[in-house]
């Protein structure tokens, strides 16, 4: 008594829900289906520099610690919060546990390992000081980053204010000089130069969504829509169309040998940002060098990976020439002094590295007064910038307002037609 039998509910305690099956086999399928994509893409992840930095001094200090490889790649695998680079790792794991080399393993994902860390791998295998080199490279990877940091730090402010610059006199130019454009329609008389100049530059961008308004005698515009008044007129709209163009355009021919040539010689020749560039592009021969040779890479091997290594069309043709010189019984100092992207500075050092036996020391301290350079350079665009970029705005945006207000100053002249 107090009692309900299960039996008189007409249903089981334990009888499954109905569609309880269902939902969780569409969850197994999702989760399927999100795997899958994963791995899709693991195959050619880009892993970002700074990872590969972290990736590899680990990987370093657990070698060092006395754990074997296997289980210093299960240990990244498990600690790693990169999903596809988690894929990657496990991928390599699992290819080492069958009986193939590490350099081997890392080559099957080459977007993800570039050539100087496989190459690195290889003479670490050979020499077998795998965890001493592997340090060696994380140290490379990790300066890399630090001077790519600081450049990108000291370029976002001069970015986003430009940017914003922009932003804003386009907002005046569009929304705002019109209104004093109609306002000074009723004054009757000739506006000065400057207001009238930009009247006309604003009714050049303002997209126009009836401009059979303009011609009501041609009605061919009004019959054919909002879209082709919207084009037919010049605006903003085919300045970003036409702009779009012409970065494919310059994409697709920078792509090309000639184009990359072209674009790589541009840069070193920019008047403000060329310098900068030029000692980034040494700093970094410099330093892929002298941790290439200093871990027991042939120097003909050495010279390869530099060069794919540079991204620079001077750096991959002064490789080329060292490789053939080297071969010959030459030596790298010969070519660098016929060199003119080299400076005298760095062929001298060279030299002397060459004569003492010590060219991957000579070629650290070369990286170093670059990367010094790099900082003071960057230190001095960074201050150089903020009042130029003050001076800026204050022109652009002050004398659109000028602009504006002028005839307002010359009320009496104007409305008397006055010039």
């Amino acid at each position: 008594m107090g009692f309900i039998s299960s039996t008189s509910t007409g249903q089981s305690p334990t009888a499954p829900k109905p569609n309880a099956a269902k939902p969780a086999g569409l969850r197994a399928a999702q989760e399927l289906a999100k795997q899958k994509a994963v791995e899709k893409r693991a195959k050619n992840y880009r892993l970002p520099l700074g990872e590969l930095a972290i990736f590899t001094h680990q990987i370093s200090s657990l070698l060092n610690a006395g754990l074997p490889l296997v289980q210093c790649l299960e240990a990244l695998q498990d600690q790693t919060e990169n999903v596809y680079f988690r894929v990657v790792i496990r991928d390599v794991r699992a290819d080492i546990s069958s009986g193939n080399s590490f350099s081997s393993a890392v080559k099957k994902f080459p977007r993800s390992f570039p050539t100087l860390f496989i190459s690195m791998i290889e003479a670490g295998e050979a020499s077998g000081a795998l965890a001493e080199i592997l340090s060696k490279v994380a140290g490379y990877f990790e300066s890399s980053v630090k001077l790519a940091k600081k450049v990108k730090s000291a370029m976002t402010y001069p970015v986003a204010v430009i940017l914003l610059a922009c932003a804003l006199v386009n907002v005046l130019l569009i929304l705002v000089i019109p209104v004093f454009a109609d306002m000074f329609k009723d004054f009757g008389a000739k506006l000065p130069a400057p207001t009238q100049f930009l009247i006309d530059v604003s009714d050049f961008l303002k997209p126009s969504l009836d401009y059979y308004k303009a011609h009501p005698t041609a009605t061919f515009y009004k019959d054919h829509g909002v879209l082709f008044n919207l084009l037919l007129k010049p605006s903003i709209f085919h300045i970003a169309v036409v702009l779009y163009f012409v970065a494919k355009v310059w994409l697709k021919f920078t792509a090309t040998p000639k184009g990359r040539a072209f674009k790589d010689r541009l840069l070193v020749r920019a008047p403000i940002f060329g310098s900068l560039i030029h000692k980034i592009s040494l700093s970094r021969f410099c330093r892929t060098y002298a941790t290439l040779i200093r871990s027991g890479v042939p120097i003909l091997r050495t010279l390869e990976i530099v060069a794919s290594a540079s991204n620079k069309v001077q750096i991959e043709e002064a490789c080329s020439e060292i490789a053939k010189h080297v071969s010959q019984g030459g030596q790298v100092s010969e070519v660098l002094a016929a060199n003119t992207y080299f400076p005298p500075m760095m062929k001298h050092m060279v030299k002397a590295g060459e004569a003492t036996g010590n060219v991957d020391g000579m070629m650290n301290k070369i990286a170093d007064f670059y990367d010094t350079e790099c900082d003071a350079t960057v230190a001095a665009l960074t201050s150089l910038i903020e009042p130029l970029l003050i001076v800026f705005l204050g022109v652009v945006v002050g004398g659109i307002v000028m602009a504006m207000f002028l005839p307002i100053f010359q009320m009496g002249a104007v409305a008397g037609g006055v010039n």
